[in-house]
């Protein structure tokens, strides 16, 4: 298909095939290490993927950090990327990672509406300001809550003070044309409904996108339109590629980390 190579980042990485059982092997590590404090499989619907898993600081945590997962909505889940929320917990955040059905079995659409739909069931279990990010399609998902057509409750609105996509896909309208369409099923009106680039940011809650500078080229541009069309900054990670820019999240003071939580 037309972009297939565009969108494909393992091809361009070397040692990709490296990465996914090191996140998990990092991930089953951390899950350990926390002990009582990491809650696992808290529902917040009745599908079978409506839950997540919620990772507690020492102490009264200071606030909600949530990620959410990529793998082009049709692959890995929160218990790949545990590990992710070391840099959150290390400075006293709450750090909550949900899953949601994996396309085919549901579409694009449908996923947003599962992580709309557990925003308010995370948000109960921590006081205090939310701020979300994700990576890749969950970089896309990220986005997506901070659309003004996401209808989110009031009280969970005011307390979202942040939105920080990482290698964000934010407009879908080319992967129509990579062969992963047979599972996504996009067509051109889903796909522009389902791109933040092309929708209205929800005011008052700033939007910061961080993107490898080592990326593929799609994904520099995918981050660059939505920094265009949002008006947001767009931080450009020198040297880091698709599989390696999350790493700012395992540590507290990473830049990375400075742009979620200062």
């Amino acid at each position: 298909m037309r972009y297939d190579d565009a969108f494909a980042n393992g091809k361009y990485i070397e040692g990709a095939e490296a990465y996914p059982p090191l996140w998990a092997e990092k991930a089953a590590q951390f899950r350990a290490a926390l002990g009582a404090r990491a809650r696992l499989g808290l529902p917040y619907g009745t599908g079978e993927r409506n839950w997540f898993d919620l990772f507690l600081p020492k102490g009264k945590p200071e606030g909600l950090l949530v990620f959410i997962h990529g793998g082009y909505w049709r692959a890995f889940g929160p218990r790949d990327f545990s590990h992710l929320a070391a840099g959150a917990i290390a400075r006293g955040w709450a750090c909550a990672i949900p899953a949601y059905t994996l396309a085919p079995g549901a579409r694009i659409s449908a996923i947003t509406a599962e992580i709309a739909a557990s925003l308010p069931i995370m948000a109960a279990e921590v006081a205090g300001p939310i701020v979300l990010t994700g990576h890749s399609a969950g970089g896309h998902l990220a986005a997506r809550m901070v659309c003004r057509d996401i209808a989110l409750p009031d009280a969970l609105s005011a307390r979202l003070t942040r939105s920080v996509p990482i290698s964000p896909l934010t407009d879908l309208r080319p992967l129509i044309e990579t062969s992963m369409n047979d599972d996504f099923r996009l067509d051109r009106a889903e796909a522009a409904a389902e791109s933040p680039a092309l929708l209205t940011r929800r005011s008052g809650v700033p939007v910061h996108v961080w993107v490898g500078g080592a990326e593929r080229p799609s994904f520099l541009d995918q981050a660059r339109r939505l920094g265009n069309s949002w008006a947001c900054p767009v931080t450009v990670d020198a040297g880091r590629h698709h599989f390696d820019v999350i790493e700012g999240l395992e540590g507290p003071d990473t830049p990375l980390m400075a742009a979620l939580i200062g």
